[in-house]
This record gives C-alpha cells, structure tokens and sequence, in this order.
C-alpha cells in the first residue's frame, strides 16, 4: 500500500530582489511585512514572531538545509516551490531555488508550483497598479520555459510520478482560456527529453468540478478547505456601539476622536473545520490542509483572519485528509498543506514563538499513527 506523502508549498520570498526594492523599498521581504504587523482589534495576535529559524535569509544555505531538515523530522516528504515565469523570459524570486540544484543541497524532494498569476498591487494598497503581468506570449516562450525546469525535472530528488515529473498549475483555468495548447506541448517536450509523461496537477485555487482529466491534468489539489470556508464568512466589527456614539460626542465637541478602523473579515476555524470533507474529483484528488490564516500584515483591513483556531483542530484536519486518502487506489497520495512558511498569511508550518511546533506535532501525530496501521 502507498505510503502517505505530505508536500507543503513554500515561499521563496524571504530575500531582496530589485523589483520588491523599487516596488515597496529598499531591502523589503516577506518579513517586512511580518515585522511590521500591528493588531487590529482586541485579542488580535500580530505580530506573529518565528521561533527557531527566526527572521532568516533563503540566501543562507545552512537555512535551507534547516528547513529541510525539521520537514524531514516532522513528516513532510517535500517542498513545492512557487515558481514565478510571468512570459517573455521573466521570472521573479528563481534565485533560491536556482542554488538549490546547483548545490545539491539540500537532499531533499521538490517540485514546482507554477504561480501562473498577474502580480497587482490590489492587496498593498496599489489598487490600479500592475506589478507583473503574467502571459503566454510565444511558442518560443514556451520553449525556453520549459528548457528551463529541464534540469529540475531531471535532478533525482524532483517529485515524480512513474517517471512523470509532478508539475503544478497554480490557476489551471486562467491557461486553458488564454493559451489552451500550453500544456500539451508542456507535455509533448517532456516525453521528446526522455519522460513519460508530465504529471499535471491542477492547484486549491481553482474549483474541483471544472473537468481536469480533459484537460490533460492527472491530479487536482483539493479545493475542499475553501469551500468550507465560505458560508462562514462575516464581519466582525471593531467598534461598539457606546464607543461610536462616545466618537460622535466628541467630534460635536471639537474634541479629538479616535479613528476606529473598519471591521476584518474573521471566520470561525472550528466551524469550518467541523464541515470540511473531501470528495473526489475526476482525477487524483490531494486533500489541502491550511494550518492558519490571518492575512492582514499584508492587506490591513482587507485582510481575513480564520478565528480561533489551534493545532489540535489542524490535527483533525490531518485526520480527515489521511482517512480520505486511506483506500485510494493512486499512483501516489500526496497530502497537501498551504504552506510551510506563508509568514504575511499565518499560514505556516514552522515554528512561531507561541505555538511552538504544535502545528509540525499534529501532522506527525497523526501520520505516525497512520503509518503504523498500515
């Protein structure tokens, strides 16, 4: 029987580029945003503080090697990068993992997840402003796309599927209505250099009933969590009654007010929770686990913050997606978790300086436990 394979996304976003420089200032990552973060209301936890790896360079090998490294301790078989190929040649954030195949290191299982997605500043407060448009511009393009991943998808330690290099298409409708061919002859250059196969797999993102396998996909990442989440989302005000009209009294006063801010979206974990299941679709369907969210370092009060939750609901979620998995008859059952360190989401495996490894402990709870039933 296959054994489980947990794969958790990773973002290489933790180390300047020039674009992120002239976009948001000089020296700006990921952190800074994390860094920066203020509560928004009453019992809200921000800023979130890593723990052992603490505000780390992806520059710094001996990090890369340590992420690897607690992954490996705590269950998780491998890393998917988010690969950034906007068109024309350009990519953003390749440099890590670039030094991750020169170096070899470290020894540890990877894919790609093409985040085929226009960069727009909508969530920082640059509503109109394009940052990096993502196309499909030539067949020339596409060419030197895939000439690049070639020696990914050659090195041993690329997830494969039966000699399919795992592959996955973070918008897969957004390809199939702009440039419906793309994959196809994705596919065609991958079996011309030596493969069987790509094994396409079709992200969260997008809804599961959309019909992949006509679309040359052989997998489909659970869209489940989101649509539990959906019926629960409300606003939470941030200001009570008394401290309104207490506002409007001072304002008629001439004296100084205080600016509340609007509410945040905020939705209960527990409920959602309680009503995610996981059905199959018309191809390999991976459950998708999200640890936490609470995105507001990023967007402020645009931002949504999943409420109440614990690693003791992410291990019921890990229960869910492994008895789901359980009697599956696929080539391989990948148990997916966004992400393993979405910092400026809360979305993180890593350890925080409040839960500690909770989160790590419940996913290898419960997949020791499964491990030694099977």
């Amino acid at each position: 029987m296959k054994q489980i394979k947990t794969l958790a996304f990773y973002l290489p976003q933790y180390h300047p580029i020039p674009e992120n420089d002239e976009w948001w200032g000089k020296g700006f990552t990921e952190w800074t945003n994390v860094g920066k973060a203020k509560p928004l209301f009453e019992g809200h936890e921000q800023p979130i503080c890593p723990a052992d790896l603490g505000y780390y360079d992806l520059r710094v090998p001996e990090v890369r090697e340590q992420q690897a490294q607690m992954a490996r301790d705590y269950g998780v078989h491998g890393f998917i990068y988010y690969h950034y190929w906007f068109g024309n040649g350009v990519q953003l954030l390749e440099r890590i993992a670039n030094e991750v195949l020169e170096s070899r290191k470290p020894d540890f299982p990877f894919c790609f997840c093409w985040a085929n997605e226009t960069w727009s500043g909508i969530w920082h407060g640059l509503k109109n402003k394009i940052l990096a448009e993502q196309v499909y511009p030539t067949d020339e393009d596409l060419t030197a796309h895939f000439q690049y991943l070639l020696p990914f998808f050659k090195d041993e330690r690329y997830i494969k599927v039966d000699n399919k290099p795992v592959f996955i298409v973070y918008d897969p409708i957004n390809i199939h209505e702009k440039a419906p061919d793309y994959l196809e002859k994705f596919r065609s250059l991958a079996k011309e250099n030596g493969f069987d196969d790509l094994y396409l797999i079709g992200s969260n993102k997008t809804e599961d009933d959309y019909g992949y396998k006509t679309l040359g996909y052989q997998g489909k990442i659970s869209n489940a969590f989101l649509r539990a989440w959906r019926p629960y989302m409300n606003k939470k005000p941030l200001i009570t009654a008394k401290q309104y009209y207490t506002n409007r009294i001072k304002g008629l006063l001439g004296l100084k007010t205080t600016d509340f801010q609007k509410p945040v979206d905020i939705q209960n974990a527990p409920d959602v929770i309680n009503d995610l299941h996981f059905d199959e679709t018309d191809v390999d369907t991976f459950p998708c686990l999200i640890s936490n969210w609470d995105n507001t370092p990023r967007s402020g009060n645009r931002g949504i913050i999943l409420g109440n939750n614990s690693p003791a609901l992410f291990e019921k979620q890990v229960e869910k997606a492994t008895t789901f998995l359980k009697d599956k008859n696929y080539p391989e059952k990948f148990l997916v978790v966004k992400s393993w360190n979405e910092w400026a989401e809360g979305n993180i495996l890593e350890p925080d300086r409040k839960n500690g490894f909770g989160y790590l402990e419940a996913l290898k709870k419960i997949l020791s436990k499964e491990s030694s039933n099977d």
